[in-house]
Order: structure tokens, then C-alpha cells, then sequence
């Protein structure tokens, strides 16, 4: 589907991406598979927003909740997301698509945080998609940070308490730099958020598709920005033709 074919185009994107361990399941294959497969569906994900003029992808990479899993399996996504963004960092540039990690870096490691800096550095100046990648993220956290955030700067005087709104809580969010999701996709057939952009998904449009997501591919996105062209987004008002 090429761009001329949408006459209503998300401007951003979110994608949870699930059911890596499932499709390696079906297959009798061990979960890395299943991630590797999904880093692939991840890859054919980020070049068909670009080319469909979509301005920002923001993917669930790797939730606070995910550090429960197995240490075999943790390690493992660990060095997949590093050897991914080594690899792919040069192709990134040359398609002018601007990485932002999106979560908490504190815990990061020494060297997954540094290729992160790395990779935000050389693709800041960038012209084409944002893809923010929430890795170590958490909606409730995210919340939680933000919300000291902005009780240092009361502590500090440069903010009074009656006038904390909206505007000042989203440019506190990881997010800041991003307007709120048009559309969240979720692979796997879950029906929940499962703690991604509480926020930010106030008045998305949410897509839920059965479609595990290393087989994710671009005739499945497209079908989810059908779906989404097809909407009336109201935002809690009134439709003008009642």
C-alpha cells in the first residue's frame, strides 16, 4: 500500500509486541527464537512506517515487569537488543530514522546504556521516522517518575501546585518529545495494555490482532491502518452528524 492510498495516516504509532514465545512454542523451538524472529518482524515494522510516511513508532521492547522472566531468557534479549543495534545502526542512519529509547536507564547496563547513547547521538539529527523504543519501560514507573519529577521542581520553587496540568505531567513523561499515540497495535490477541503509555493511550485507537508478532508482516500493518482510517475519532465529543 503505498501513502497515496490513506486518506487518514496515524502520525504515531505504538506497537506491543507480542507473542514471541508462543510462535517458538508452536514450532517446538526454544523462546530465543521466537525473539530473534520478532527483531526481524520488528526490522520489515520500521521500514514500512517510514515508507508509509508515518512519523513516529513507538515499539514495547522489553517492560519493567519482563526482569521477572528466567535469567537465561533476560540475558539473552539483553545481548539480542545490543548485537541488534550494532548491527542495524549504520542502516538506521541511511533511512534518517531517529532512535529514542524510551524507559528508565538506571539499571541499564554500562554498555547497553552507552550503545543506547550511542545510537540516539549519531541519528539525533535525523529527518524521518522516530522510532521510540521502550525498553525497561513501564507505564505505572513512568508515572511514578514523572510525578517526582515534578515534586523536586515544587521542592525548588519553580513550580506552584495549583499549576501542575497536563501539558506540564507530558512534558515530564519519557515520551516528551512525542505527541500521544493515534494508534496502538497489539499482536497476539491479549485484550490489554498490559501497563504500556497509560497515559499517552487516553484516546488511542487500540488494534488487536491474533497474528503472533515474529509473523507480523506489512500486508498486517497495513490491515491495522485500514482499520484505523475507518474510525471516528471523537475524543469524548459529540459526532456533528447527531
Amino acid at each position: 500500500m503505498r501513502k497515496s492510498e490513506l486518506s487518514n495516516l496515524p502520525a504515531h504509532v505504538a506497537i506491543i509486541m507480542d507473542g514471541n514465545g508462543r510462535w517458538a512454542r508452536r514450532r517446538a523451538m526454544p523462546r530465543f527464537m521466537g525473539h530473534r524472529q520478532g527483531v526481524a518482524a520488528l526490522k520489515k515494522a520500521v521500514r514500512y512506517a517510514s515508507n508509509q510516511g508515518i512519523e513516529t513508532l513507538t515499539v514495547y521492547a522489553f517492560s519493567t515487569e519482563n526482569w521477572q522472566r528466567p535469567q537465561e531468557e533476560v540475558d539473552f534479549l539483553l545481548d539480542l537488543m545490543y548485537k541488534t543495534f550494532v548491527q542495524e545502526i549504520e542502516e538506521l542512519i541511511e533511512e534518517q530514522v531517529r532512535i529514542i529509547l524510551i524507559g528508565d536507564r538506571t539499571s541499564l547496563s554500562h554498555e547497553l546504556l552507552e550503545i543506547w547513547t550511542q545510537a540516539e547521538e549519531r541519528t539525533a539529527n535525523n529527518t524521518g521516522l522516530t522510532l521510540n523504543v521502550a525498553f525497561n519501560y513501564g507505564g505505572r514507573q513512568e508515572l511514578v517518575a514523572a510525578t517526582k519529577n515534578l515534586a523536586e521542581q515544587v521542592a525548588r520553587g519553580e513550580l506552584a501546585p495549583e499549576d501542575i496540568n497536563e501539558e506540564n505531567i507530558n512534558t515530564a513523561l519519557y515520551t516528551w518529545r512525542s505527541p500521544d499515540p493515534d494508534l496502538i497495535i497489539r499482536t497476539g490477541g491479549e485484550l490489554r495494555l498490559s501497563n504500556f503509555l497509560l497515559w499517552q493511550a487516553a484516546y488511542s485507537e487500540i488494534y488487536v490482532t491474533d497474528i503472533l508478532w515474529p509473523d507480523f508482516k506489512e500486508r498486517d500493518f497495513s490491515e491495522a491502518l485500514q482499520a484505523y482510517a475507518h474510525r471516528e475519532r471523537r475524543f469524548g465529543q459529540v459526532p456533528v452528524k447527531e
